[in-house]
């Protein structure tokens, strides 16, 4: 009965000791157990205005684990320091309402900063846009000149909307066509 006993006591008090014992400290001597990988440290590093390759990077996971308001705060600071590819999934947020309400504004407005940083995607996507005319004035011309520059660049996606002769539905399924319908 005592070993028992004792035995669900270890292992109930287990949990509590091994979370006393990885828990970041911070004092006037520096850091015990300081966070070095993982969810934590990411976001820490954004908190402490470091933006690098790596932690922009894991905003995509951040994002596809569903932690929208997480991957928000992480994609502004790194396309606040220019990172394009940050802006791009600022973009995906706010046209897909994730952590935030549907913004087709400022999707469109994501994605022109990408492409006037000269990045591919941006161009693409900002192209789109303007064709569409969705959260931006409708400019046929100018979205497919900033198609074409993306697909010159190597887009491959770019490249097969000019072989489908800008036909959106090559590059948009037909189930968005709600989204994209001109508002009035």
């Amino acid at each position: 009965m005592f070993r028992k006993t004792l035995c669900i006591a270890v292992f109930v008090t287990l949990p509590a000791f091994a979370d006393t014992q990885t828990r970041t400290v911070e004092d006037e001597h520096g850091t015990l157990n300081p966070l070095d990988t993982g969810f934590g440290k990411v976001m820490s590093n954004i908190d402490k205005g470091q933006t690098d390759m790596m932690t922009c990077a894991t905003g995509y996971y951040i994002t596809k684990s569903g932690r929208h308001a997480p991957a928000r705060k992480l994609f502004e600071a790194c396309a606040a320091a220019g990172y394009t590819g940050a802006m791009t999934w600022m973009s995906q947020l706010e046209n897909n309402g994730l952590g935030g309400d549907y913004n087709p504004d400022a999707a469109a407005d994501w994605d022109r900063r990408a492409a006037m940083a000269g990045d591919p995607v941006g161009k693409f996507n900002y192209g789109l846009d303007l064709i569409r005319g969705h959260g931006v004035a409708r400019d046929k011309a100018e979205g497919r000149r900033l198609v074409d520059e993306a697909a010159q660049e190597g887009l491959a996606i770019a490249k097969r909307l000019q072989i489908a002769d800008y036909d959106l539905d090559e590059v948009t399924p037909d189930a968005d066509n709600w989204r994209y319908a001109p508002a009035f």
